[in-house]
């Protein structure tokens, strides 16, 4: 694999973790995950440490979207319980002299097929069909959903030229990972990179 990624997954989710492990070579994957509360208030330090650290080398992320890996899965006594794929995902996007940002792939877990994989209905705009896909604070963390869904958009529809972010369901990404990691990769270049947001990185 020509790409080097790091896995973003909550505890919950290891075992598809552990199946990417085993189907990627070693070499091609970043085998940690954030575990501590990086202590400073300013936002490109955190990122700074984050990427220097954790997503060092990393071109991709893969971010697992399990039942636990929404932005309104709650607080405990560190702030949100997703803190850490929180901060994940916005070093993955975060874009400095010292740190280039990498491609985002949002992985559905099956778990997950019927809460965010809606159908199709007919668009009352332009009479066409457009299949219906749940990406927002309830399934995913934020930086993932604006990047997916992003703004400001004129259109009905989303294109994948319009998306930075790139979503794809478990079964497909693991009978081809290198398609949609060599995807993810592209869209740093896209002139869609330059509309990358990143919601608070604090």
């Amino acid at each position: 694999m020509a790409h080097k990624c790091f896995i973003s997954y909550k505890k919950e989710d290891l075992y598809y973790k552990n199946k990417l492990i085993e189907k990627f070579n070693v070499s091609d994957v970043i085998d940690k995950t954030l575990d501590r509360v990086i202590d400073s208030d300013d936002g490109d330090y955190i990122m700074s440490v984050i990427r220097r650290d954790y997503l060092k080398d990393s071109t991709v992320t893969i971010f697992l979207i399990g039942e636990h890996s929404s932005e309104n899965e709650g607080y405990d006594y560190l702030g949100p319980k997703n803190y850490f794929i929180q901060k994940e995902l916005q070093a993955t996007l975060y874009n400095s002299k010292d740190n280039s940002r990498s491609g985002l792939i949002g992985v559905v877990l099956p778990s997950m097929y019927t809460k965010i994989y809606k159908g199709s209905y007919q668009c009352s705009q332009c009479n066409h069909i457009h299949n219906s896909v749940s990406i927002n604070d309830n399934t995913v963390i934020r930086e993932f959903s604006i990047n997916y869904y992003m703004t400001p958009h004129s259109g009905c529809a989303w294109s994948p030229e319009e998306r930075y972010a790139i979503l794809v369901k478990w079964e497909d990404f693991y009978s081809n990972p290198e398609k949609y990691i060599n995807a993810a990769f592209e869209k740093r270049s896209d002139p869609i990179a330059n509309k990358i947001k990143i919601y608070n990185l604090r």
